[in-house]
């Protein structure tokens, strides 16, 4: 039963805008402009409103810290975005120079194959026997020998027998 009054008590004690029902689709428009401006105001003590009062101001010393920290700020972003660009630049130049590399590796190609593809070594065996008198050397003309390395030999003596 107590409930029951409490409950009754709160209803009697809050505005009338809780007792209407509104029927529609519809709600009253509310101010709460006006209950806001109605509302008690809470007392502030007196070390808040100095403490609020001191953090309003500002004193010059900060002020120029701000102003440091700001110019710090914008040169170092500064410098951030012109180290972005040179990286940007370089990695398009270095892109444009592997391009040109794979195009002059390919025709390098493309002329090598053509070049291979164009010696006939029945005719440069027919002109160095026929014309120039080269003849196939004999058993008794080969000397083999032991090699340190895989190079290749250039001969500046006669080899003795």
């Amino acid at each position: 039963m107590a409930a029951v009054q409490r409950a009754g008590n709160q209803r009697r004690t809050t505005d009338n805008r809780s007792r209407y029902y509104v029927q529609g689709n519809t709600a009253r428009q509310l101010n709460v402009a006006r209950e806001i401006e109605q509302r008690p105001q809470k007392k502030v003590s007196n070390r808040t409103r100095k403490n609020r009062d001191k953090a309003r101001h500002m004193s010059a010393g900060y002020v120029l810290f701000l102003c440091v920290a700001l110019l710090v700020t914008g040169f170092i972003l500064i410098n951030y975005v012109g180290l972005q660009s040179d990286i940007t630049n370089s990695v398009k130049h270095i892109a444009r120079l592997e391009k040109e590399l794979n195009n002059l590796k390919l025709a390098n190609d493309e002329e090598y194959t053509r070049i291979t593809s164009s010696v006939d070594l029945k005719e440069i065996r027919r002109v160095a026997i026929q014309e120039l008198g080269m003849q196939y050397a004999e058993e008794g003309q080969i000397i083999s020998f032991a090699s340190e390395s895989n190079d290749y030999v250039k001969q500046l003596a006669d080899i003795p027998q």
